[in-house]
């Protein structure tokens, strides 16, 4: 075992005794990125190796949420942006998403599928939505799988959503626009019956959020990594949640 290994075991330690001290966020959400520059400042020779590398590092996450008692994770792995890539850059990535989300249906994670999956090639929304299904009562850390998501287009199909349910009761627009508030859109978001993500980190060192939960955000608590996603570790992990636990958080400007 080499000298950085011993220090590191020790620094994690020390960072989970502190933890101790410090509220758990109940919901995490993670924009996975870097997986790209990763592979390419590693030296290998395709892309596709750092997206793979990023697939495995979601299970290393989902286990160190499932340690502290983190309720809810939302991995946004792939944008409706992203969506517009030559499909010798989509189609790789399409086929790890959909490997990465057969598997959390086979480890038994609790599946909620994000997205516009309507804009998904037929075979990954077909995965998406069986592991959804499959594994809708499993109980324990539900994971939110974002592909081809969006804010602004979260917001908009929730908007959509809304407007039909009403229309089928027969409700007016009129009486609609009477009664209107926060709660009727937050109940046909994605993530309905979901508390609000309390924390959300973004590796890669970029620090924007690029609409990510940009409804459920809004007193979110953000957490910016310098390190690539492939390359991030428990540690990093562990120093997010002291700094949100060591945040005083207000609900307000």
């Amino acid at each position: 075992m080499g000298l950085r290994d011993p220090l590191y075991w020790l620094y994690e330690r020390r960072l989970e005794r502190r933890l101790g001290t410090f509220e758990t966020p109940r919901h995490v959400g993670v924009i996975l990125d870097g997986n790209r520059r990763w592979a390419k400042t590693s030296g290998l020779a395709s892309v596709e190796k750092g997206h793979q590398a990023g697939a495995e590092k979601i299970f290393e996450l989902l286990g160190w949420c499932n340690e502290v008692g983190v309720q809810v994770v939302t991995l946004w792995l792939l944008s409706t942006d992203n969506l517009s890539r030559p499909r010798e850059q989509l189609d790789p990535l399409l086929r790890i998403i959909e490997d990465t989300v057969r598997r959390l249906q086979r480890e038994g994670w609790r599946v909620n599928p994000m997205g516009a999956l309507d804009l998904l090639p037929d075979a990954t929304a077909r995965v998406m939505k069986e592991a959804g299904s499959a594994t809708s009562d499993h109980p324990g850390l539900i994971v939110n799988v974002a592909v081809g998501y969006g804010g602004r287009r979260e917001i908009a199909d929730a908007v959509r959503s809304l407007l039909q349910t009403e229309a089928a009761k027969g409700t007016s627009i009129e009486e609609l626009a009477e009664r209107l508030d926060m709660e009727h859109i937050a109940e046909h978001l994605y993530t309905r019956g979901q508390p609000d993500p309390d924390l959300l980190i973004r590796t890669s060192g970029e620090q924007r959020l690029s609409g990510f939960l940009l409804w459920q955000s809004a007193h979110s608590e953000v957490y910016f990594c310098e390190v690539f996603w492939p390359a991030f570790r428990k540690v990093e992990f562990l120093r997010a949640l002291r700094s949100f636990g060591a945040r005083n958080r207000r609900y307000g400007l």
